[in-house]
């Protein structure tokens, strides 16, 4: 019988490694303490963590990637867009799914599902001031961490996970995250009856710099655009691929799990935040 440390050393690295990102942004106040006007002036009405699971070899995926960047920086048809050549110029084109034209998002969404085995699950944070205030004390990282603990509350069971998480200021530092773990240990406790057992390291990566955390900001933008504008045009082409979504503070729907959505309870519409309530 295989012992469990030579069991995790023969593990493939795709099967325990997952990569966090965000969308939308934690901004509650203006300059002088000011509500900020969630839904106007760039300011989003919700803030998002998804993490992607990728289901085949990584290197394969981050050259795929790699490439397909090459080839974005290479055409005439793209490389004189504003947003894509100030990355040009600043080194290389990376992916970033805010700031990419529409038919670019359209052709790396084909190019993701055509080429890429992934899952993306994700929690998403409606904002509402009195909770931030009240609950997260004001914190950018506790609300972070809150979120962050709904995501990894499922994950006890696994043998060895690294998280790979895009870097966002005090809400991925070490002790900040290690709150988020230790959240994520108690709502586990409270519903399953075996121990945490995963051993989680998290390594804090700069999205630039991995290319994998392209397709969580990807997946994001498309669940993102739903909540935000009520658009699901690009959600509905990958709607597949994305096992869960908890609207965690949506408490009208806690009954019955109404928002934990997912393949048989897709996004819709109706899913638009209409204010923060």
């Amino acid at each position: 019988m295989i012992g469990s440390s030579k069991m995790k050393n023969n593990l493939k690295p795709y099967t325990y490694h997952r990569f966090i990102d965000e969308a939308g942004d934690m901004t509650f106040f203006l300059k002088g303490k000011a509500p900020a006007p969630l839904g106007s002036n760039g300011i989003s009405r919700t803030f998002i963590l998804g993490m992607a699971h990728v289901k085949q070899d990584l290197e394969q995926v981050r050259n795929f990637i790699r490439i397909f960047c090459k080839e974005i920086e290479n055409d005439p048809y793209f490389n004189e867009i504003p947003s894509v050549k100030k990355r040009i110029d600043q080194g290389s084109f990376y992916l970033h799914a805010k700031d990419d034209p529409p038919e670019l998002r359209y052709k790396f969404l084909m190019f993701l599902l055509e080429n890429v085995d992934f899952s993306v699950q994700m929690v998403v944070g409606r904002k509402r001031l009195t909770r931030f205030v009240n609950k997260h004390h004001s914190q950018e990282r506790e609300f972070y961490a809150d979120l962050l603990s709904h995501l990894l509350k499922d994950k006890g069971n696994y043998e060895k996970l690294v998280i790979n998480i895009a870097e966002r200021g005090s809400s991925t530092k070490n002790n900040n995250l290690e709150i988020a773990l230790s959240q994520a240990h108690e709502r586990h406790a409270k519903t399953r009856r075996y121990k945490y057992r995963a051993d989680i390291k998290f390594n804090v990566q700069r999205y630039s710099s991995e290319p994998v955390l392209a397709i969580t900001d990807y997946i994001l933008w498309t669940v993102q655009r739903v909540f935000e504008k009520g658009e699901t045009r690009f959600y509905d082409v990958v709607k597949d691929r994305i096992p869960l979504i908890l609207d965690l503070y949506d408490t009208t729907k806690y009954e019955n799990y109404q928002n934990y959505y997912g393949p048989k309870n897709l996004l819709t519409k109706q899913n638009k935040v209409v204010d923060n309530d």
